[in-house]
């Protein structure tokens, strides 16, 4: 294994569950899947940015890449924990295939803090 995919994250997926009107929705409690992964690269991507116009919050981007060989089952729907963070996935998951398979995947996430 590459010394650069050596972090290690947890996947985290909601289950579901019936809103007052019967409404499904996404459950983060004890309904959601918690699947560890390793062989990542998580770096900082796109800085971080601040937004003051209703209260003090800053978002920080991430970039997730998975070892050459490695497709973790993520999705756009997930939210990804790591270095004691909490990042949603932000637009689709890249996969990047080659003949014998896919090759790796790619991700970009957000801290909201």
């Amino acid at each position: 294994m590459s010394v650069l995919y050596v972090q290690s994250a947890v996947i985290v997926r909601p289950g579901k569950k019936p809103d007052r009107y019967g409404n499904e929705q996404d459950d983060w409690g004890e309904a959601a899947t918690r699947t560890p992964v390793d062989q990542l690269s998580i770096q900082p991507s796109g800085g971080s940015r601040e937004d003051t116009s209703d209260k003090q919050v800053t978002v920080t981007g991430w970039l997730l890449i998975s070892a050459p060989g490695t497709m973790p089952d993520l999705r756009e729907t997930d939210r990804v924990e790591f270095d004691g963070l909490v990042c949603e996935v932000t637009g689709k998951v890249g996969r990047w295939p080659v003949p014998a398979g896919v090759r790796h995947i790619e991700a970009e996430l957000k801290e909201v803090s």
